[in-house]
């Protein structure tokens, strides 16, 4: 009997420090996640998109991990994240604001997504410094520059999407309609004539790697490390391992060998990182739910407003 209580606290416990890491705290909502049930339009984004389909699945957790590998290829991106975050003292607080305003641009209304947007922009005005590029000139940047958030958007585009086409499941109106209905989001932070198409997302991410813009050096391979090893709860380091392994594993080749990255083993006897980040998946999906709380929240919005019908 005391085996097996030990063995639930533990899983409450680790429950706990898993909803920690994505809202902020073990037990309670975040103040935000209720508030996307207000508002007096549909939003962007409805049930059935493939916005909904895509952040509403496991992988996007894979998916966060492998836009901030990308992102840092951007000497712009990182010496912004550098000079004026503090990712490396409180990781799970950026990444509960990124998650906030993916939410509330997913789930929420047309007011709240724009005004999360705003929001953010506000954050980024101090962002500004400068940078040396990947051929030597020594360039300004501002967090808020549409070249840079061109970027981003790209980066997380092509994540999203990587990861979702691996360990997701259908797209409704295929991989098209994700880029061309999330390019909202990115004219919401400022990006101009947002690609609409894959296809021209990925001749835009290859422009970016054959220009020779994206750079490798020290500020890199300390972000990708603390990537790869960041202060997590000692129960969801295992979990995390995996999910850094899929991560690395969905990366195209040219940019892991840019990442000074290998696909990791997995145990004394190598488990298929594919497989085993599918498993990983599948018991954080049973931890957290099938539907999250932004999403129950939107449903309320929209059948209030009589978009969905009561059930």
């Amino acid at each position: 009997m005391g085996k097996n209580r030990n063995m639930r606290n533990l899983l409450r416990e680790w429950q706990g420090e898993l909803k920690r890491a994505f809202t902020g705290s073990p037990e309670a909502l975040p103040d935000w996640v209720p508030l996307l049930a207000e508002g007096d339009d549909a939003g962007y984004h409805l049930p059935g998109s493939a916005v909904w389909a895509v952040h509403g699945s496991m992988p996007t957790i894979v998916a966060g991990i492998r836009t901030l590998l990308m992102q840092a290829l951007h000497p712009g991106a990182l010496a912004g994240v550098h000079e004026h975050s503090n990712f490396r003292e409180d990781p799970l607080g950026r990444l509960a604001r990124t998650i906030r305003w993916i939410f509330t641009v997913t789930y929420g209304s047309k007011a709240a997504a724009e005004e999360a947007s705003a929001r953010l922009r506000r954050l980024h005005e101090p962002v500004q410094g400068n940078y040396s590029d990947g051929h030597g000139t020594v360039r300004g940047y501002s967090a808020n520059d549409p070249e840079l958030a061109r970027w981003v958007h790209i980066a997380f585009l092509d994540a999203f999407l990587s990861a979702h086409k691996i360990w997701g499941g259908p797209i409704p109106g295929g991989p098209d309609a994700y880029v061309r209905e999330w390019a909202q989001a990115g004219r919401l932070m400022g990006v101009e004539d947002p690609p609409l198409t894959e296809a021209d997302m990925r001749q835009e991410l290859d422009s970016w790697y054959a220009s020779g813009d994206l750079l490798v050096d020290a500020r890199v391979a300390e972000t990708v490390e603390f990537i790869r090893n960041p202060p997590l709860h000692p129960l969801l380091r295992p979990g995390y391992r995996i999910m850094f392994a899929g991560a690395v594993y969905s990366l195209e080749p040219k940019y892991r060998a840019m990442l000074g990255l290998t696909t990791p083993r997995l145990g004394p006897v190598p488990l298929p990182v594919k497989l085993a980040t599918q498993v990983t998946l599948a018991v954080v999906r049973l931890a957290l739910g099938s539907e999250g709380p932004s999403e129950q929240a939107a449903r309320r919005r929209l059948r209030r407003l009589g978009y969905l019908q009561e059930t």
